[in-house]
């Protein structure tokens, strides 16, 4: 006897608010099981703080430029039965990056091990054998720290607990800066070792030694650059969205994530338009998402109270100039550098711990023109300079209108001991600071990578990729487990998929985009 009243199918509507990178990756796999997604995104391209911005011929990628860990990329296509390589232009560079001393000392990363060695060796001969315990050290940390938990939900406390004995071995008590030291005494290959955090938004002296997982991860995997930059990567991941049958609405902007009873019932934008979907998928900062998202929500963990006691990441200043019939010139400055300043455990105790803007800095240079043509008009350079700097959450935040040009003549003037007169070349400029950050990302506190990624506020301890505030609400980002990065905010949506269920309906059953 079959039953005349059939249960209704499960409502397939999903919202993702955000087209960063991880609401991108989320769409994707929530596509891949067959939900109807809608993606709202307040700019007027994907890609997020991973998006790009044209000016007078010059695409300045705005935010992440390195790619480590590809397969995050391949496993998520995979997932939609697709292959990343047919999408995305990835190329391998070597050297990895170089980091240079005010004294002229340069050390170049490669994964190769025995060139890396003779790097060591030139710097400081008595440091070989730490270097290759430190090595050592890396790849047990990220069997532990990357293999088994990067890409597994934590939002269960026994999921942290039961690390915590591997945790206790591996000393990860101790600073990634303060392992290193532990290894190596030089001070400038300490640096070398231990700054990977600071792309993450972690302060080296305060960030757990686990990341010295970043130097296994580059050597095994390596340091590659996508043809087009990380906006070409976020264009093919909507192009991907949008042949699963999903929608990406740009130039909106999400004012509230409704509930009724215990549950998230769709999102109201700022116009008044409000979207159904019983699922609902934050890729915005986690900051945001509890105090702004859910402001007429009493929440149960995620108060302002304690968001406002959290440590945020770092800010940064970011300077972005196109430079004239420049490609043939500065052949040593390449793809990647990074220039130390003459401090750097005093230097990061006054961005982190002090708030204050100082009087010297360390910067990255991002040089794509020397890989990618397409960057710039024929002949020309585009460069990306940036600084960490306070976030501006501090009792006396830095005025970033009257500090930012005396900011940017003292950067100019290391610049140009690198890259001799590269101010008279410049044809086309602009600058972010932490304040556009705050405008155009809505980070809190203007912070470059939402929550800093300390231990006490990573795994559980960070906010959930499923939300105790209202079920059928999840969180996927850079603030938001397991962090900032690429590798972090795509392996986010790989957590999600694990906790949102596969769709129970046909192959021909019809997929409507919440409207």
């Amino acid at each position: 006897m079959t039953d005349s009243h059939p249960s209704p199918a499960p409502d397939p509507r999903a919202i993702v608010i955000g087209a960063g990178l991880g609401g991108l990756a989320a769409a994707m796999r929530l596509g891949a099981k067959r939900y109807a997604v809608t993606v709202l995104d307040r700019l007027d391209r994907a890609g997020g703080r991973g998006s790009s911005i044209t000016q007078d011929g010059h695409r300045f990628d705005l935010g992440p430029t390195i790619v480590t860990a590809p397969q995050v990329f391949e496993d998520l296509w995979r997932a939609c039965g697709l292959d990343f390589h047919r999408d995305v232009d990835l190329r391998p560079m070597d050297p990895f990056y170089e980091v240079r001393w005010p004294d002229g000392t340069k050390f170049r990363a490669t994964g190769d091990d025995d060139r890396m060695i003779e790097e060591v060796a030139r710097i400081s001969p008595g440091d070989v054998d730490g270097y290759r315990k430190f090595l050592k050290d890396a790849e047990a940390r990220y069997v532990v720290g990357y293999e088994g938990m990067v890409a597994k939900p934590m939002h269960r406390l026994w999921s942290t607990i039961k690390v915590l004995p591997l945790f206790a071995k591996l000393r990860a008590d101790r600073s990634i800066h303060g392992h290193a030291a532990a290894r190596v005494k030089d001070e400038k290959l300490r640096m070398a070792l231990s700054f990977h955090p600071l792309f993450i938004g972690g302060d080296p002296m305060h960030v757990t030694s686990m990341y010295a997982l970043v130097a296994h991860l580059e050597k095994t995997f390596g340091v590659h650059y996508a043809m087009g930059g990380v906006q070409a990567i976020a264009d093919a991941m909507a192009a991907v969205v949008r042949g699963q049958g999903g929608v990406i609405r740009h130039g909106v902007e999400a004012d509230e994530i409704l509930t009724s009873g215990d549950r998230a019932t769709g999102v109201r934008l700022t116009d008044g338009e409000t979207l159904d979907a019983p699922l609902v998928v934050s890729n915005a900062d986690a900051g945001h998402t509890y105090d702004r998202l859910l402001r007429n929500r009493q929440r149960k963990r995620w108060t302002t109270r304690k968001l406002s006691n959290k440590r945020w990441s770092m800010g940064l200043y970011v300077w972005y100039f196109g430079t004239k019939d420049t490609r043939a010139m500065w052949r040593d400055v390449g793809h990647h550098t990074i220039l130390n300043g003459p401090r750097y455990t005093g230097l990061l105790r006054d961005i982190f711990l002090k708030g204050k803007l100082s009087d010297d800095f360390s910067l990255y240079i991002h040089r794509p023109s020397v890989t990618d043509s397409s960057v710039a008009p024929a002949g020309d350079d585009t460069f990306y300079v940036l600084s960490p700097v306070p976030h501006i959450g501090w009792d006396n935040p830095v005025d970033w209108k009257t500090e930012a040009p005396k900011y940017r003549d003292k950067i100019a003037a290391v610049l140009e001991q690198h890259m001799p007169g590269f101010r008279d070349r410049i044809s086309t400029e602009m600058e972010f600071t932490p304040e556009t950050f705050r405008d155009r990302y809505l980070s809190p506190n203007g912070s470059g990578f939402s929550l800093e990624p300390r231990i006490l506020q990573s795994a559980w301890f960070r906010p959930h990729n499923v939300s105790e505030e209202a079920k059928g609400l999840f969180l996927v980002g850079a603030g938001t487990h397991p962090g900032a990065g690429l590798p972090g905010v795509v392996s986010s949506a790989e957590v999600l998929a694990k906790l949102v269920p596969d769709l129970a309906v046909g192959a021909d059953a019809p997929r409507m985009a919440a409207e």
